[in-house]
């Protein structure tokens, strides 16, 4: 085991002592509803069939959840929100993430949300904020380029003042959404310092193309800027890298909620298989190797929840512990899922390698996770600068 390996499993053991908190009636009450409503909406058959699109969700089912008030359910009630918090958007996403539920869900309020609550002038919340609530407009942030890199070094893109605005030159890619986005919020360089500015999806000189990916029911697009000219009030005055840094850890803890659900669902998925096949004339489960690894999943899920819940409880409370423990969760959380996602297969055996089984589409969500704002082993380097190893 190396240092971070060290350092990921002492952190994660210290999370699990550090949290004493339960969800209130009222949050368990939204996950069983939010369950309930994504077994209904959200089942294999729809999710393989809506995968298969391009824009890859149901904007009759986007409407619906905003008549639930999901999309308004962490903006605050001053800009058309329902003022709740961030731990009911952890509930929420926790059981989306169970049903892989397609959906600009996770663009729209956590990231494009996020970044305007940030740093957006008064004018920018009160024109964008109620109608991302209300359901009318998909949102999201296009931060990364076709370099892959995560980190401040990695913005190319350029924005120059002419007239009264801006033009905006670069390719952002892996861009949650972008193909379908009606303002994508843009991080670009202007005089050697990133800033974001608010860019609508239809405008002059963007170009979007949806990119092929491993996991087909969450999609991602490049977007390009030629020439791209935005009004000056397009640009969130309030942002800079440390805005794009808190953004980041705030979906880095939101993604490891919609992990923990990945995870959940494929020890239920093994469990339940063990249970129901039969060798040798006794349920697999009864072996000690089919035991053992559902035991060594449960372990993985109940640690990655603990994770999760508890850099959730941290960023609802704006804890100076965020950086740490959203670092921490987003490497123990994807690192879960995928052993989870790898071993629900194994325990189905030949059957769980084919495409027509859901262990499939779970694996295939797990490993772009993984990867998705920086690897586990990118956060673990973080979290040893932070707490200064």
């Amino acid at each position: 085991m190396d240092a971070t390996d060290r350092l990921g499993s002492t952190a994660s053991v210290r999370s699990l002592h550090a949290m004493n908190f339960s969800f209130s009636p009222e949050q368990e009450e939204l996950r069983r509803y939010a369950a309930q409503w994504l077994a209904d909406k959200s089942a294999s058959a729809s999710v393989r069939e809506l995968m298969e699109t391009e824009e890859g969700f149901d904007r009759a089912l986007w409407r619906e959840a905003a008549e639930m008030g999901w999309q308004a359910m962490a903006i605050p009630e001053g800009y058309g929100g329902a003022g709740f918090g961030f731990l009911e958007l952890v509930v929420l996403l926790e059981e989306q993430g169970a049903a892989l539920f397609p959906s600009p869900f996770f663009s729209t309020v956590v990231l494009a949300a996020t970044a305007l609550l940030e740093a957006g002038s008064e004018e920018q919340k009160t024109t964008w904020l109620p109608r991302i609530a209300s359901g009318e407009v998909v949102a999201t942030l296009a931060v990364t380029e076709p370099s892959g890199d995560w980190t401040e070094s990695g913005i190319q893109a350029i924005a120059r003042r002419t007239g009264d605005g801006w033009v905006l030159n670069g390719e952002k890619s892996f861009v949650l959404d972008g193909h379908t986005a009606d303002v994508i919020v843009v991080a670009a360089l202007v005089e050697g310092e990133v800033s974001l500015f608010l860019v609508e999806g239809d405008a002059v000189g963007v170009t979007r193309t949806v990119l092929e990916t491993m996991d087909q029911t969450r999609k991602l697009a490049s977007v390009r800027l030629d020439e791209v000219v935005v009004d000056g009030d397009a640009r969130l005055t309030g942002s800079d890298w440390g805005t794009v840094e808190r953004v980041h850890r705030t979906a880095a803890v939101a993604l490891a909620a919609e992990q923990v659900g990945g995870a959940r669902r494929c020890l239920d998925m093994a469990v339940a298989y063990a249970k129901d096949r039969h060798q040798f004339g006794r349920p697999i489960g009864s072996f000690q190797a089919i035991k053992h690894m559902c035991a060594d999943m449960l372990v993985q899920v109940e640690s990655a929840r603990s994770a999760a819940y508890y850099a959730g409880w941290a960023v609802s409370e704006g804890s100076a512990e965020v950086p740490e423990l959203a670092a921490l969760a987003k490497s123990y959380c994807s690192e879960a899922f995928y052993r989870c996602a790898a071993d629900n297969i194994q325990i189905h055996g030949g059957i769980g390698f084919t495409w027509e089984h859901d262990a499939h589409l779970y694996f295939k969500r797990a490993k772009s996770s993984e990867l998705l704002f920086g690897s586990p082993a990118h956060h673990r380097r973080l979290l040893a600068d932070l707490i200064g190893i």
